[in-house]
């Protein structure tokens, strides 16, 4: 089996399984603001098994490709939604779940302009950057008791692709 997963670009269809390509395609669902915004809505289901919908900002380093992949993490109580604050596209690593273990990752890269929700329980990638600056706001599950599980490859894989 080839451990290296080559990046591709990242749709609104591939990404489904593992959770929501937020973004603003299409015609708004309503203007507002004197019609000066198009507002977008609802475009992703935020999902919490207890607690609340947090706001926090994230600042990453920048990854370099190629990358080796040895770890992915999930959170079963919550879903989890990155918003960049930059217009630089980032990479997005999510595999399916194989038995309560991951399965062979796919990699995404996202275009200037997109966010991602990742699905309650979906196993993902670190957040990762491919460019300064590497801020983000994240939407996620504030509240007790754990809720982050990682899982670290025997062999990890290695991310090739374009950076940009």
């Amino acid at each position: 089996m080839s451990r290296e997963i080559v990046i591709q670009p990242i749709t609104a269809l591939a990404f489904a399984p593992f959770g929501d390509l937020i973004d603003c395609t299409g015609a708004a669902d309503k203007i507002i603001n004197q019609g000066q915004c198009g507002r977008y809505h609802d475009r992703a289901g935020l999902d919490f098994g207890d607690g609340h919908a947090g706001l926090s900002l994230f600042d990453a380093n920048p990854r370099a490709l190629p990358l080796t992949l040895d770890m992915v993490e999930r959170h079963p109580e919550g879903s989890q939604a990155f918003v960049p604050m930059s217009q630089h596209p980032f990479l997005v690593i999510v595999a399916p779940d194989d038995g309560g273990v991951p399965g062979t990752p796919l990699a995404f890269r996202t275009e200037p302009g997109q966010a991602v929700n990742y699905h309650r329980g979906t196993w993902h990638g670190v957040l990762t950057p491919l460019h300064a600056p590497g801020l983000f706001a994240v939407l996620d599950r504030i509240g007790v008791g754990d809720n982050l599980q990682e899982h670290w490859f025997t062999h990890p894989y290695r991310i090739v692709g374009p950076a940009s």
